[in-house]
């Protein structure tokens, strides 16, 4: 059994905790979180409770690895302590509120030695796995475009407490790193961005509603409609039945086109004309069997046993978390200066 620590109680952390109590080959080892909320949490599943990662750090033994769900802010810090205690982290995604600490982060991981992961878990689900495969495998030719749609509405009672209508809290942070990420791994890298944010409906100081053009290497373009203020079934929360907490609708909200045919994610339905290539030829749907079902933060937590073990390298690593988040930055620098940006440039501008 590997002993997993979660520190951070908040909604994500719950999650992390839950997941890590059903894991096989896991065992929570301790709650860390202020709060006191987390002692009743952590006594409601047998564990110990501390107040600080310091805490945990100074006691023994010390846990296998620790799954760090705390603000952002606090991300590149008790990452850092992880680190320095040589004890793997999962580091809750965005790695951290800004570049540089991003990559801070991720250099003092590498040179340690340490396994440093991101909480792009998205990448578990087997939905993506089927996916990828299907692109991989040439199902659509070669990618040509994609399209992402995230419309959700976030209740007023979310915005109460305030680090969440500052900046740096807003969906292109919190919810979209998790849609650049999967667009990253089906496609490959994007070399320049362009963005418009708006802040119309709410007016708080962080944008609402995001416009976002990419540019991939392989010549592949991409658009992006995000905001956290429309009712709508067109987002991956509402779409995959990844997480309970959402009403699950049983529409799309990916689009990826090629010179062969589109996929609809999650759907997993290949449009196609038998490669006739013909706007007046038919189109028809092919689905594939439904991928095997799993709970991706499960299946992220077993997958993080196995890289404490030794058996396996990260599937979402510290630094492919850092390239989502050059990414993500591109987007906030776009939209601030109406320019086109490239991630690259951003990343190598962000000095530790």
């Amino acid at each position: 059994m590997t002993d997993i620590a979660i520190v951070g109680a908040g909604l994500i952390g719950r999650r992390h905790a839950a997941a890590v109590a059903s894991a096989q080959g896991a065992r929570l080892a301790a709650i860390v979180d202020p709060a006191l909320e987390a002692g009743a949490l952590a006594a409601s599943l047998g564990v110990p409770h501390l107040e600080t990662l310091d805490a945990l750090l100074a006691r023994g033994p010390r846990p296998g690895g620790i799954i760090l769900a705390t603000p952002n802010a606090a991300h590149v810090e008790g990452g850092l302590a992880c680190i320095a205690a040589g004890i793997p982290v999962l580091v809750e995604k965005p790695l951290a509120s800004d570049l540089a600490g991003a990559r801070r982060l991720v250099e003092a991981a590498e040179a340690a030695g340490v396994p440093l992961l991101t909480g792009h878990h998205r990448r578990h689900n087997p939905l993506t796995a089927a996916a990828k495969a299907r692109i991989e495998a040439g199902d659509i030719g070669r990618p040509v475009s994609a399209h992402v749609m995230y419309w959700i509405c976030k209740p007023d009672h979310y915005f109460d407490t305030a680090w969440r209508r500052a900046p740096g809290a807003g969906p292109v942070y919190i919810n979209l790193s998790h849609d650049i990420d999967l667009l990253r791994h089906l496609l490959g890298e994007v070399e320049a961005v362009q963005a418009m944010e708006s802040a119309a409906i709410r007016g708080n100081a962080v944008e609402e509603s995001a416009v976002i053009l990419l540019r991939f290497a392989s010549g592949a373009l991409g658009t992006i409609n995000i905001s956290d203020t429309i009712p709508a079934p067109w987002s991956w929360e509402m779409t995959t039945g990844e997480n309970p907490a959402y009403p699950r609708t049983d529409a799309p909200c990916y689009f990826i086109g090629g010179t062969q045919g589109s996929l609809e994610m999650p759907l997993n339905r290949l449009w196609h004309d038998e490669g006739r290539r013909d706007w007046w030829a038919p189109v028809s749907a092919r689905m594939s069997p439904a991928p095997e079902t799993g709970e991706p933060l499960l299946r992220q937590v077993e997958q993080f046993t196995r890289v404490v073990r030794g058996e396996e390298p990260p599937l979402v690593s510290g630094r492919e978390g850092l390239a989502t988040l050059a990414v993500v930055e591109a987007v906030k620098r776009a939209a601030a200066s109406g320019g086109i940006v490239s991630p690259a440039a951003c990343l190598a501008e962000a000095v530790p």
